[in-house]
């Protein structure tokens, strides 16, 4: 196998695999965040070096907020009325 070809080989690998994770966390997005948290933990425990807690920083998600009474979009509540 010549390089260029095995070049070609990893560079659709990557396009497919970055274009399942983008339909991944479109369609689901709670799964995605499960696996994100899944993958992040063992990175962030004490004891690990700096540069694996830096990965786990990028790859954990945004902690959600627990204001709306069902975490969804937060406009379930009644409007205030405009002066």
């Amino acid at each position: 196998m010549s390089t260029s070809l095995l070049l070609q080989y990893v560079v659709i690998a990557l396009a497919v695999v970055v274009s399942a994770w983008v339909v991944a966390s479109k369609q689901f997005p709670g799964s995605v965040r499960k696996l994100r948290v899944a993958l992040a933990l063992p990175l962030l425990r004490q004891g690990r070096p700096a540069w694996a807690r830096a990965i786990g920083l990028r790859i954990s998600p945004v902690a959600q907020s627990g204001d709306g009474a069902c975490g969804g979009c937060d406009n379930c509540g009644p409007a205030t009325p405009k002066r």
